[in-house]
């Protein structure tokens, strides 16, 4: 399935969804230029967001839509590395995506909140993992939570590529943005339902392009 058919069939499912159609290509093409220049995905949200960056983590980092199998290469190493053991990894692993859940850090997010402050828990991490090639997911439905604008202006600092997935108004967090994807809704609830099916598509394009 080639990158327009994924963001139509996204269209045909959502009708409401049309408005977003260039940015959600731009995203994609966004998430594609990171992959290319072997870059990785740093993912922060709070609430049913800090769940979603978690989601779009685990169907980057192995099959989502499609198998990916190692490459002959990789395999002939593992079963040089263990002939038995070697043939199970090559038979059951599969070729990830780098991402990063900012969220799923627990004891780090701790030591950020007690040492430096619950503000910056995402703008720390982006520090410490950002690299110039990478893209910084930031989702909140609001478009104004301070630990993610912080992320945000964090990353950009350090030459990184921002898309936001965010509600109706873009929020503080809009003109942060090179990509900025504001979903037709101002409800939490609506808000997250339309993101979803967004980074599904995302992930798809990226999976496809790549395997």
């Amino acid at each position: 399935m080639n990158r327009e058919d994924i963001i139509e069939n996204l269209i045909r499912r959502y009708p409401s969804l049309e408005s977003c159609k260039d940015v959600v290509r731009e995203a994609g093409e966004t998430w594609v230029e990171c992959y290319r220049n072997e870059g990785k995905l740093l993912v922060c949200g709070n609430g049913g967001s800090a769940s979603d960056s978690d989601h779009i983590v685990g169907e980057l980092m192995k099959s989502f839509s499609k198998k990916r199998p190692v490459t002959s290469e990789f395999k002939k190493n593992l079963l040089e590395s263990s002939g038995e053991r070697g043939a199970t990894l090559a038979s059951k692993l599969e070729r990830g995506l780098p991402a990063i859940s900012l969220n799923a850090h627990g004891g780090l997010i701790s030591a950020i909140s007690n040492d430096i402050g619950g503000d910056f828990i995402f703008a720390q991490q982006v520090l410490g993992y950002g690299r110039k090639n990478d893209v910084l997911l930031a989702i909140s439905t609001s478009g104004n939570s301070v630990n993610v604008v912080d992320a945000c202006i964090t990353a950009k600092a350090m030459g990184m590529k921002v898309v936001g997935l965010l509600g109706e108004t873009g929020g503080k967090i809009k003109s942060l943005c090179d990509v900025a994807v504001c979903v037709p809704a101002t409800s939490t609830a609506a808000v997250q339902e339309y993101h979803l099916p967004i980074y599904h598509a995302l992930c798809i394009i990226v999976e496809e392009t790549f395997f």
